[in-house]
């Protein structure tokens, strides 16, 4: 069965465009020209991931973040014109997986769909392992992660990351090793993106009274356990 891919997009061409390389690889693409559009085709045809121009009308790429990372944490690629930090900052804050400029390349894009496919629409062996650690416990097989007791809400992109890290306690892995690792390619302007994403799940980790991802100051991050008294921080 073709995964169904919501392209979000007021630029009719843009969005044919993406519609023509997204059909030959095989996905089912739906269009939708302004916010609202969009909205409701999401809540009809439950689509498996959505890509989104940020200015539109009637509903901005923004506020349908907003909705939708309320209820649910499949993939969200944000595709605009929009290129400066504070803009590529909030939407990964928000909750996008992934953030895509204009002018852009319809194959890069194409790639960066199908790694975020193979990493969260894919299945998984029945003999995937569960991490337990202090406080923590990770489900690759569920994709849950319980942490104090308490089940935790993770975007597709928040839970490569940790499973990525928890799979090598104590290794440093540096930002551009996870943006190949996590996101399926390193392009060095896009570091900030691991910073975000890290910060975002450090957040949703502090009910713990253990931390989780260390920064290794000048390389990267890691994933060691630590009494919460030994934390230094949330920088990135």
């Amino acid at each position: 069965m073709s995964l169904k891919v919501l392209v979000a997009e007021d630029d009719s061409n843009i969005a044919n465009l993406v519609r023509l390389y997204l059909s030959k690889e095989g996905y089912f693409v739906l269009l939708a020209k302004d916010g609202q559009e969009a909205l409701e085709i999401y809540q009809s045809q439950q689509p498996d991931m959505l890509i989104l121009d940020i200015m539109m009308p009637r509903l901005d790429g923004w506020e349908i973040i907003r909705k939708v990372r309320g209820k649910s944490g499949i993939p969200i690629i944000v595709l605009t014109a929009r290129d400066e930090e504070a803009d590529k900052v909030l939407g990964l804050e928000l909750g996008a997986d992934d953030y895509v400029t204009k002018p852009f390349s319809p194959r890069e894009l194409v790639a960066r769909v199908r790694a975020l496919c193979r990493r969260y629409c894919g299945t998984a062996s029945a003999s995937t392992p569960r991490y337990t650690f202090p406080g923590l416990s990770i489900d690759l097989e569920g994709r849950e992660v319980v942490c104090a007791s308490q089940t935790i809400s993770l975007t597709p992109k928040e839970f490569e990351l940790l499973a990525c890290l928890a799979r090598h306690p104590g290794r440093v892995f540096s930002r551009g090793a996870l943006l190949e690792q996590v996101w399926g390619y390193h392009c060095p302007e896009d570091d900030r993106t691991v910073n975000v994403h890290v910060k975002r799940l450090r957040q949703k980790l502090s009910n713990s009274d253990y931390t989780y991802i260390q920064t290794v100051w000048g390389v990267g991050y890691k994933f060691e356990v630590k009494p919460l008294e030994n934390k230094s921080g949330d920088e990135d």
